[in-house]
């Protein structure tokens, strides 16, 4: 079966570590046009910069990128998608791809391998990703979120906590993971059916959504299927904060230089 798929990219106008960052200016490119970009080298059938900035989606036309105003009212970027499936009327088979606006280093690779996952996969609703993780540190941080699976690679559960706990290795020394064991950190790159989209607003936040304040677990808690593709290596970061721009445009200023 050949993989068809569109990228959508939510661009939200509100960021509350680096107000106004999507339009940020990274080497002559707003910082959302390098992420769009970055899809559209991808093989997606069609990438859309959905946003609720009415200056975002104009530069983003200016561009020559499809470009849908979406509410400003919408409680997650997963809401956001559901809005333009509508907007598009998808198939409810149509497999969408969210590609973060703030995430300009991100490999088309990646984001065909996310799209391909959830393609082999029809009983699931969502398809993410996974690394394993090589350090304590990392581990036991709960800014890195963990994720665990099941034996066909199905998510049983995500969490900021250190999950699985090897209850008799760190009972004696948390300074060191065991070499048996594999634990995984969450990369925030999904792959939805259009169908699930449609049913997402409507689901019911339950208690471990609000607990660990990680929103796919609502699609857990609601009985519907992750499944996670597992790669060799974190990708390279996002723009979360000032530091983080200043590294994305010193690591492209590199790459220039270097094919100079």
């Amino acid at each position: 079966m050949n993989l068809s798929f569109i990228a959508i990219v939510p661009a939200r106008a509100a960021s509350t570590r680096l107000p106004g960052k999507m339009l940020m200016d990274i080497h002559g490119t707003p910082l959302v046009i390098r992420t769009a970009q970055q899809a559209r080298r991808s093989k997606a059938q069609q990438v859309i910069i959905a946003t609720d900035d009415q200056a975002i989606a104009n530069v983003a036309r200016d561009q020559q990128f499809q470009t849908l105003l979406t509410s400003p009212n919408h409680p997650s970027g997963t809401d956001r998608l559901a809005e333009v499936v509508d907007l598009l009327n998808l198939a409810d088979d149509t497999i969408i791809v969210n590609v973060q606006g703030d995430e300009p280093l991100i490999d088309p690779t990646l984001i065909n391998q996310v799209a391909q996952t959830l393609n082999d996969n029809p009983q699931a609703a969502i398809a993410t990703c996974a690394y394993p993780i090589q350090s304590a540190e990392k581990f036991f941080n709960p800014n890195v979120v963990k994720v665990v699976c099941d034996q066909q690679g199905y998510a049983i559960y995500f969490s900021r906590a250190p999950i699985p706990w090897a209850r008799d290795a760190f009972n004696k020394d948390k300074s060191l993971l065991p070499t048996s064991m594999v634990a995984l950190h969450h990369i925030g790159m999904y792959a939805y059916r259009a169908s699930f989209l449609r049913k997402f607003p409507t689901l019911t936040m339950g208690p471990l959504e609000q607990l660990e304040s990680l929103e796919q677990l609502r699609a857990l808690e609601n009985g519907f299927k992750i499944v996670v593709l597992q790669t060799d290596h974190a990708p390279l970061p996002g723009v979360d904060t000032a530091e983080d721009l200043e590294h994305v445009r010193h690591y492209l200023a590199t790459k220039i230089d270097t094919a100079i």
